[in-house]
C-alpha cells in the first residue's frame, strides 16, 4: 500500500501546482488551475502499488532507497531512486516558467525528465489520471509518441520519447540513458521532446536563479528563507495576483478530526502577513500583483462589506460540498470542495485589507499608487469596521457554531481606523485624519476595558471572556500596544502558561465545534517567537526558532499543524501562513548584514 504522508515536494509556475512524494509519484495536481479538478489525487486516495488510478508514478524495480532535493534556488525538484543492484535514476520535475515573446510563459504543463545515473536500472512508468475528483479514470487514445487522457472538461496529452508501448502497457524496461514526459494540454508538440524538455529546464532554472538573486534575504537562515520565498511565489496565481492558503483540500488538522477544509482560495486575513513578508523580501512584482487583487476586491465590495475568503478570480461564492469519490488523507474524510467560510462574519477582514492596501500609499517603488479614489473605497471599509468592532463574529479561527466578540477582530478594526488616519495625513487631509483618529481612539479604549481580564492579568481572546488564544500575541506587532507596555508582557506570559506545549504554541486549548485541538498551529509559534524578540528575550527566540525549523519536512516545507510530540505535520500543504511566519521571524531574528562579518 502506498500510504500518504506530507514529505512532499512542490512544483509549479503560478498557474498550476503539483505535489510529488519521495518515490517520484505525483500525488496531487489540479487542472486547469490551483482550484481545479485533481487529475492526480492519490494524496487523498491510498492505493496498492500498481493498482488504482489518480496518480503518475515512476517506479524503480527493487527500490531500496530514495532522496529528494531541489536544484539550488529553484522550483525544480529532483527525486533520486536507488535499487538493490547498484542501479539509480534521477527524476527532474518542474512546471515551465520563463519569459518568452516578451511575456511570462506559464503553461498548464509538467515536465518529467528521467535520467539513468548508475548501473542498469529498470523502471515502470504508470500514467493514471482521473477526473471528477477521482471518481473515474480517464479514457485514452494514442498516437506514435503521445497518449491523450480524456476527462469530463479537460484532456491531457502526454508526449514522450520513451517507447509508447511501455507507457500504455506499463511494462518494465531498462533505462539506458534518459526519457522525457511532457504532461500538458491536448496540443501537438512540433519539437524533439528531449530537446524541448532540456531547453525548458534551462530556461526555467535561469528564471528562478534570477528571481532569487533579487530577493532581500537575511544574513542567517538564507536557504530556509529562500525556500520559503519560492514556495510563497508558487502559491501566487499569476493571472490575478491572488495567493492561495495552500495547494490542497481536506488534509485534516489531526488524525481524528473532522476539520477537513478546502484551502485553495485566497483569505483576506492573510493579506497583512503576506504583504509584510513580500515587502521584507523586496518581491515588489508579486506584492504589487497581490495588492491589485485586493484593490479589485475592495472596489467590488457592496457598501463596504467584505467576506473572509474569495476565489482566486475574485469569486464571491465558494459553495462547499463533500465528494464521496475520495476516501481522504489516510482515509480520514470528508473531502470537501469549496469553503463555507465565505458566508461567515469575520470582522478582522476590514483591518487586514486596509493594512495591506496601505502599502500603495507609502511605498514609492510601486507603479500603481494609492490616491483619492482608493482612499474613498477604504473609508467605506473603515465605516463598517467602526460599526462592527464590538459585535460577535466567527473570529480568525473560523468557528462554525461559536460566535463571540473576538479581541483580535476588534484590534484589526482599530487598525483599520488607525491606518486610515495615517493615509489621510499622507494625502494632506487633516479633517479625515482627525475623523479616523477619534474612531481609532474610541475602539482602543473599549478593547482595553472589555478585553483585559483583571483576574488573569492579561488580554483574553474575547470581550468579557477568560480564555486565551494565540492571536493576542500580535498586539505589539500590529501597533496596538508598545512592547514595553507591561500589559503586553503579562499577556505573553499568560500565553506561555496556557498555550505553549513543549516547543509549540497552540492556537487555543478549549473545545471548539469538533472537540479539543490535538495539534499545534505552526504559525502561532512564529508569532510567539516575534513576541519574545520584541520583549528583548532574543536568545530564547533564536533557540525556539532553530527548533521549529528543524521540524520542517526534508525539503524545508511546512503544513498548517504539527504534533508537538512526534513532529508529524498535519493540515493542508504547503501552508502559506506557515512559510510566511518563517520568513518574517527569520528576517527579524537575523544579524544585520553590516554587523555579520
Amino acid at each position: 500500500m502506498v500510504k500518504s504522508n506530507l514529505n512532499l515536494g512542490l512544483i509549479g509556475n503560478g498557474r498550476i501546482g503539483a505535489l510529488i512524494n519521495e518515490e517520484a509519484e505525483i500525488v496531487w495536481y489540479c487542472v486547469p488551475r490551483f482550484d481545479g479538478d485533481p487529475t492526480f489525487c492519490s494524496l487523498l486516495k491510498d492505493h496498492e502499488r500498481g493498482e488504482g488510478f489518480g496518480y503518475n508514478s515512476v517506479e524503480l524495480v527493487d527500490l531500496v532507497a530514495m532522496k529528494q532535493l531541489y536544484e539550488e534556488h529553484s522550483a525544480i525538484l529532483i527525486t533520486r531512486l536507488y535499487d538493490a543492484h547498484g542501479g539509480a535514476v534521477e527524476v527532474h520535475d518542474f512546471a515551465p516558467r520563463f519569459v518568452q515573446f516578451g511575456r511570462m510563459f506559464t503553461p498548464i504543463m509538467i515536465i518529467r525528465h528521467i535520467n539513468r545515473i548508475a548501473g542498469e536500472p529498470r523502471i515502470v512508468v504508470r500514467m493514471r489520471p482521473a477526473y471528477n475528483y477521482g471518481q473515474y479514470p480517464c479514457d485514452t487514445t494514442f498516437g506514435s509518441h503521445h497518449i491523450r487522457y480524456v476527462g469530463d472538461n479537460w484532456t491531457m496529452r502526454v508526449t514522450t520519447n520513451m517507447p509508447i508501448t511501455y507507457l500504455i502497457e506499463e511494462s518494465p524496461f531498462f533505462l539506458e540513458d534518459s526519457v522525457s514526459l511532457v504532461l500538458g494540454p491536448d496540443e501537438t508538440i512540433p519539437e524533439n521532446i528531449h530537446m524541448l524538455s532540456r531547453r525548458f529546464h534551462e530556461d526555467t532554472l535561469q528564471y528562478w536563479k534570477e528571481w532569487v538573486r533579487d530577493l532581500a534575504i537575511p544574513f542567517e537562515w538564507q536557504e530556509e528563507v529562500i525556500r520559503a520565498a519560492i514556495t510563497l511565489k508558487l502559491n501566487a496565481f499569476e493571472d490575478t495576483g491572488a495567493i492561495v492558503a495552500a495547494m490542497t483540500t481536506s488534509v485534516p488538522e489531526d488524525p481524528n478530526s473532522a476539520r477537513n477544509w478546502d484551502y485553495r482560495y485566497c483569505w483576506l486575513r492573510d493579506a497583512y502577513f503576506v504583504v509584510s513578508a513580500l515587502n521584507r523580501l523586496s518581491t515588489t512584482e508579486t506584492m504589487e500583483r497581490y495588492l491589485n487583487f485586493l484593490v479589485n476586491v475592495v472596489a467590488d465590495s457592496i457598501d463596504g462589506h467584505l467576506q473572509p475568503v474569495y476565489g482566486i478570480s475574485g469569486e464571491t461564492r465558494l459553495e462547499e460540498y463533500v465528494v464521496e469519490s475520495l476516501p481522504g488523507y489516510r482515509g480520514v474524510g470528508h473531502v470537501r470542495v469549496g469553503n463555507d467560510a465565505y458566508r461567515q462574519v469575520q470582522n478582522d477582514v476590514y483591518g487586514s485589507a486596509i493594512l495591506a492596501v496601505a502599502h500603495t500609499f507609502f511605498d514609492c517603488r510601486l507603479v500603481k499608487r494609492g490616491g483619492m479614489t482608493l482612499f474613498r473605497h477604504l473609508e467605506e471599509l473603515g465605516k463598517v469596521a467602526f460599526k462592527v468592532y464590538n459585535q460577535p463574529d466567527a473570529g480568525l479561527w473560523e468557528r462554525r457554531n461559536i460566535l463571540k466578540t473576538h479581541t483580535f477582530s476588534a484590534v484589526m478594526c482599530w487598525a483599520a481606523c488607525d491606518r486610515l488616519a495615517r493615509i489621510a495625513e499622507r494625502l494632506g487631509l487633516p479633517e479625515r485624519r482627525s475623523y479616523w483618529q477619534k474612531r481609532a481612539l474610541s475602539i482602543h479604549r473599549t478593547i482595553c476595558r472589555r478585553a483585559w481580564n483583571e483576574k488573569r492579568q492579561a488580554f483574553v481572546s474575547s470581550f468579557e471572556g477568560d480564555s486565551l488564544d494565540a492571536s493576542i500575541l500580535l498586539l505589539s506587532e500590529l501597533g496596538f500596544l508598545p512592547a514595553k507596555d507591561p500589559r503586553f508582557e503579562q499577556t505573553v506570559a499568560a500565553v506561555e502558561g496556557e498555550l505553549l506545549r513543549g516547543n509549540f504554541v497552540y492556537r487555543y486549548v478549549e473545545p471548539d465545534d469538533f472537540g479539543l485541538p490535538e495539534n499545534a498551529f505552526i504559525v502561532c509559534t512564529f508569532w510567539y517567537i516575534c513576541a519574545l524578540l520584541s520583549l528583548g528575550r532574543t536568545e530564547e527566540a533564536r533557540d525556539l526558532f532553530g527548533h521549529v525549523i528543524s521540524r520542517a519536512t526534508p525539503l524545508g516545507l511546512f503544513a498548517e499543524h504539527i504534533n508537538p510530540t512526534t513532529g508529524e505535520q498535519w493540515g493542508n500543504f504547503v501552508q502559506t501562513y506557515s512559510m510566511i511566519g518563517l520568513i518574517n521571524a527569520a528576517i527579524r531574528l537575523s544579524k544585520r548584514w553590516d554587523e555579520a562579518f
